[in-house]
């Protein structure tokens, strides 16, 4: 059915929110799932007596929120393409469902920006070993990842006797060649001087997925409105 320039546009946001929503939802799902089930963590999964409680409750949360973000993915696409009002709909339900979860996880990270930062650096704490005892690829590249972000080297910051110093990035400096920022220190230090930003990502990734919600809704009233038109069209052709 043809869309005016709103309803258009509307489609194309949710398209394009879709494209990146899936690629993120893939990225922690995959994450997730390797780390459940590959031979070198499965065993953290196996033996109570580790003391992994943080590292299992984060795996968890990865493939939780993959899957559910794949699935607004396929209800938002399904409806966005295909123009169904009842997608959109669910579509709809679902990102209001999200957008108070958002920013709900970054208040209460805000509020209570140590216990955070200890959680989110014994889970590091924990990936680091792994790939120490396994030099598995894929906590490797996350390792990397974090690296890079967050521009710290490993547990003890110094590139000369850190056994994955691969995974951190190259020294800013004369000094860095030496000793650079430890990650657990860093995680610590961000989410303690930089709690309003930790809140600021959370709110603004809300604000994101209420305009996606707000697009959804344009969209399926554009829809409804057009049904009338279609179906009168068939029946004085037919």
């Amino acid at each position: 059915m043809a869309l005016d320039g709103c309803g258009l546009f509307c489609k194309y946001v949710l398209f394009i929110f879709n494209l990146i929503f899936a690629l993120v939802g893939f990225a922690f799902l995959g994450l997730g799932l390797w780390l459940r089930f590959s031979n070198s963590t499965r065993p953290i999964f196996q033996t109570e007596s580790l003391n992994s409680g943080v590292f299992v409750m984060a795996v968890t949360v990865l493939i939780a929120l993959g899957s559910v973000m794949l699935i607004v993915v396929a209800f938002g696409e399904y409806g966005a393409c295909n123009e169904k009002r009842s997608a959109l709909q669910v579509f709809a339900t679902l990102v209001i469902i999200l957008a108070i979860a958002e920013i709900a996880v970054g208040v209460i990270a805000s509020s209570k920006s140590d216990d955070f930062a200890l959680n989110i650096g014994e889970f590091y704490s924990n990936m680091y070993a792994l790939y120490l005892t396994n030099k598995d690829p894929v906590i490797g590249a996350t390792l990397t990842f974090i690296h890079t972000t967050l521009h710290c080297c490993g547990i003890t910051g110094v590139p000369v006797i850190e056994y994955a110093k691969n995974t951190c990035p190259k020294p800013d400096g004369f000094m860095e060649h030496i000793i650079m920022p430890n990650c657990p220190a860093t995680i610590i230090t961000v989410f303690d001087s930089k709690a309003p930003l930790v809140l600021g990502i959370f709110v603004g990734t809300g604000a994101l997925l209420i305009i996606a919600l707000v697009c959804a809704t344009i969209l399926a009233k554009k829809t409804r409105r057009e049904q009338p038109e279609i179906s009168a069209f068939y029946s004085t052709v037919y």
